[in-house]
């Protein structure tokens, strides 16, 4: 029944932002900025290692959303500043927020495998915390937008990474549910869209293979982590060039065929920057469908 409300409320609140101005482009987006975080928690001592978190009003334990922003892995497409919006939308209902920023290809430290190690260290200070903060890890969604719903999707399905992998750590924190929103989960298959999209060398992001390290998407691609046990939602504006909605369409295909659940939904007008904002007609949408995910449990 909550799930019919929530679609419901979702369709009437966006028949009152598709009149607002959309698509976005990216001089608008990098624009956005949300308010302050209640507080910022350093997981290493580069600049970009750190997480703001949004605290709820009202007495916990809280569920808690893990963000994930995008931006093609670069650091000149911005993404912590213009999540702060979505952060604060959902600590406004109740959820806990913690937004992650991390170590892009063109900062010293990123790619493979230094963006990696920073979403787990940053997921895994979550779990540190979340006794202090008065979180309820029992509930728990990961949220990320294009390059940013990869790193999701990667850091739900730690527990598969081979324990040859430098990437690998014997007790991941787990998290049951990710929503992808306009995202490149097959780093394999969606190499030839991440060079054209994003102008980056996919290597970049999976490192160069090695005697040692023959299949360089076994620790890196999400697409070949599965199964994983996670449940997939994928989100994405129809007029989405970046990552087209038929990226999520396959990697569901992918995810049903190895035994996973996984879903996708395309909204009608959007673009891929309007995916990452509260203004357009897909914010209403992934509000409920993180506030379904994380109610559901």
């Amino acid at each position: 029944m909550r799930g019919f409300f929530s679609k419901l409320l979702a369709y009437v609140v966006l028949q009152v932002v598709a009149m607002t101005a959309w698509p976005i482009d990216v001089q608008d987006y990098l624009a956005i900025s949300g308010p302050n975080p209640q507080a910022t928690f350093a997981y290493g001592t580069a600049p970009s290692q750190k997480v703001e978190f949004f605290h709820p009003e009202g007495r916990g334990p809280f569920p808690v959303a893990i963000l994930i922003h995008g931006g093609c892995w670069l650091t000149r497409y911005g993404g912590l500043a213009q999540f702060r919006m979505l952060a604060a939308a959902l600590a406004r209902q109740g959820v806990a927020t913690w937004n992650i920023e991390y170590r892009r290809v063109d900062e010293a430290g990123g790619g493979y495998p230094g963006t990696y190690r920073d979403i787990a260290a940053a997921v895994d200070l979550l779990a540190d915390k979340a006794p202090q903060l008065d979180l309820d890890l029992q509930r728990i969604v990961a949220v990320g937008h294009s390059a940013g719903a990869q790193l999701a999707l990667w850091a739900a399905a730690r527990a598969r990474l081979p324990e040859s992998s430098a990437l690998f750590e014997p007790t991941p924190l787990h998290i049951p549910t990710v929503i992808s929103v306009g995202g490149l989960p097959d780093l394999q298959g969606n190499a030839s869209t991440i060079s054209r999209s994003c102008r980056i060398d996919p290597t970049s992001l999976t490192g160069a293979p090695t005697n040692a390290r023959p299949d360089v998407f076994a620790d890196t691609s999400p697409a070949a982590l599965l199964p994983d046990g996670v449940d997939t939602i994928g989100i994405n504006g129809s007029r989405d060039t970046i990552a087209p909605p038929a990226i999520a369409q396959a990697f569901k295909a992918l995810a049903r065929a190895s035994g996973d659940r996984a879903r996708t939904s395309v909204v009608e007008g959007a673009d891929h920057l309007d995916e990452a904002t509260t203004t357009s007609p897909v914010w209403p949408v992934l509000d409920a469908d993180i506030l379904d995910a994380l109610m559901a449990r």
